[in-house]
């Protein structure tokens, strides 16, 4: 058990697949309500109900309004430390129902959170940027390059308000669990590629799908495969 403010969460109440990967969907700082959290961990509200009831025990989640629509998040950064560094050390902890879920699949591959790209396209998109020199790593965020500032200029992808450039915030992905970008310079991005029509919202909610020109047009801007991962043989 980890002391934080005079109060100690139970880190035992953790270790438990639908409750990691609960838990991994908020350590982003973002609050949610039981229902969304079902659905995360592919579990029902009930099991999910019961799940957050002995986190909230433990320490490990707060309330943070405690009315008729309840909405938790975690308790301390010593939470989101646990949490990453369990999900780190057991990659085999997953929750079948939610990978087995032909909606959570399409949730896996591309999705929006707070309105930028995450799930794979989204953690593609991240290493893309990298790898042109866009974008800089610097291990618990993002740093916005010269050769990214002219990029994002001719790319036109306006920022909804100032950017950062120093700064761009580290978001862990759930689902993958690794981080891709987020904050002004990831909105701008994806309303671009939404924009330019090659992304667009899919039936599911959240869920993103690349079109067929968006396929070819991601590769010769960005060099991946949206849908493989590997250059298309009509692009080689």
């Amino acid at each position: 058990m980890v002391k934080d403010a005079n109060i100690s969460f139970d880190g035992t109440r953790i270790e438990h697949p639908a409750r990691i990967a609960m838990l991994m969907a908020l350590t982003d700082g973002r609050s949610l309500p039981v229902s969304d959290l079902a659905d995360i961990a592919g579990v029902t509200h009930q099991t999910a109900k019961a799940h957050v009831t002995t986190l909230v025990e433990g320490f490990v989640l707060t309330v943070e309004n405690p009315g008729r629509h309840r909405y938790y998040k975690l308790s301390s950064p010593q939470v989101k430390e646990a949490v990453h560094a369990i999900a780190k050390s057991s990659p085999s902890i997953q929750v079948h129902p939610l990978r087995e879920s032909n909606d959570k699949k399409a949730l896996y591959a591309a999705r929006t959170c707070y309105g930028h790209l995450a799930g794979k396209l989204g953690l593609k998109l991240t290493e893309s940027l990298i790898k042109l020199g866009y974008v800089e790593d610097l291990e618990d965020k993002y740093r916005l390059t010269e050769k990214g500032k002219q990029w994002i200029y001719d790319f036109k992808a306006i920022p909804p308000q100032k950017v950062n450039e120093h700064s761009i915030p580290y978001h862990i992905d759930w689902t993958e669990r690794k981080h891709h970008i987020a904050g002004p310079f990831a909105l701008a991005i994806t309303k671009r590629l939404l924009d330019l029509g090659w992304i667009q919202e899919g039936s599911i909610r959240r869920s993103i799908q690349v079109t067929e020109i968006g396929r070819f047009e991601i590769w010769n801007e960005f060099g991946f495969d949206p849908f493989r991962g590997t250059v298309p043989r009509r692009m080689r």
